[in-house]
């Protein structure tokens, strides 16, 4: 690897420390790496790393010590400050977060809504389990059966909302849900017929649209007027 231009092995997927930029921070300070060498080793842009040596960064990085994390040996180091053009290889990658199987999260700003659309289910969809509402929802057994059996502490001020308007869950994950509970009740599944009206309409249009269509057919057939489509006349051209 050594002696291979810095630029280059940039376009390879590559491991980096846990903390970027406070890595970074340290290896500025603490060793006479060049600035692509630790833009490359922490998966940063050049001028991110001069934005940190020059202190012109939104705040000052408290540096961390790769050594001390055991993603770097100092033996690393020497080569790299040896020779401008070698690529750090970094000791081992951080452990990667996993997400477990468990309540789904919520980001904080929407947390105050979750017994909104607790509510709305229940009201709208009994059949479901409180056990399906808490995976839906992200949220407790607890806080579903009190809202259930309204001896929530805030239930005066609880509104049932549609959980998917509150942004608590996608339109998919809730018919889903739906359709599950219907079919494990033995209940018919529910059928969307908010278009309906609206559906019948079109297809009215459509029909009206065909059967003036033919009309026009058959009149510019028998010698009346050509029309062009829309039914209007068309002045250059003669039956």
């Amino acid at each position: 690897m050594k002696g291979r231009p810095l630029l280059f092995l940039r376009n390879f997927p590559v491991a980096q420390p846990l903390m970027p930029h406070a890595t970074a921070s340290w290896l500025v300070d603490n060793t006479a790496l060049s600035f692509e060498q630790i833009a490359a080793f922490c998966g940063l842009h050049i001028l991110e790393v001069q934005a940190i040596a020059d202190d012109t960064a939104a705040t000052k990085l408290t540096g961390r010590d790769p050594v001390r994390a055991h993603e770097l040996t100092m033996d690393e180091i020497e080569k790299g400050q040896n020779d401008p053009n070698y690529h750090l290889v970094m000791l081992k990658g951080p452990d990667q977060v996993r997400r477990t199987k468990g309540p789904r999260y919520t980001p904080v700003s929407k947390r105050q809504d979750k017994p909104d659309g607790i509510a709305w289910i229940i009201r709208n969809h009994p059949e479901i389990s409180d056990g399906a509402i808490g995976t839906l929802i992200g949220t407790t057994r607890t806080t579903i059966a009190a809202i259930r059996d309204r001896s929530h502490w805030n239930i005066a001020n609880i509104l049932p909302k549609d959980p998917v308007t509150l942004g608590l869950c996608s339109q998919r994950e809730l018919d889903a849900l739906v359709a599950k509970a219907a079919k494990a009740a033995g209940l018919a599944a529910p059928v969307d017929s908010r278009l309906e009206g609206d559906r019948e309409a079109l297809i009215t249009e459509l029909r009206a649209q065909r059967d003036q269509a033919v009309r026009d057919a058959e009149t510019a057939a028998d010698g009346g007027e050509m029309l062009m489509p829309g039914g209007f006349v068309d002045p250059f051209k003669k039956a």
